[in-house]
């Protein structure tokens, strides 16, 4: 994916754990550790609110778009997709 999630750099400068911030926001650690990982395919805006009030940062803190993996995420998509014709 080209969205990088730099939960863990946040998490570090704050001095703050994982389970912290879990019962900060409200969800589950296994939820926050998918997030983390950059394994998680979709995030609610009331989530990332939530992650960014009891973080006193910005989203883009958080997440960062890589545009290089986009580009090679779309040319593997077009071959996987040229290969199936």
């Amino acid at each position: 994916m080209a969205i990088l999630v730099k939960l863990d750099d946040v998490l570090h400068a704050r001095r703050m754990t994982l389970t912290e911030l879990a019962e900060l926001v409200g969800i589950t650690i296994v939820n926050l550790s998918i997030l983390k990982t950059g394994k998680a395919r979709a995030i609610r805006f009331s989530t990332l609110d939530a992650i960014c009030t009891a973080l006193s940062c910005q989203p883009g803190d958080i997440l960062e778009f890589l545009p290089d993996a986009a580009e090679r995420e779309q040319a593997v998509a077009s071959e996987t997709r040229r290969k199936r014709a």
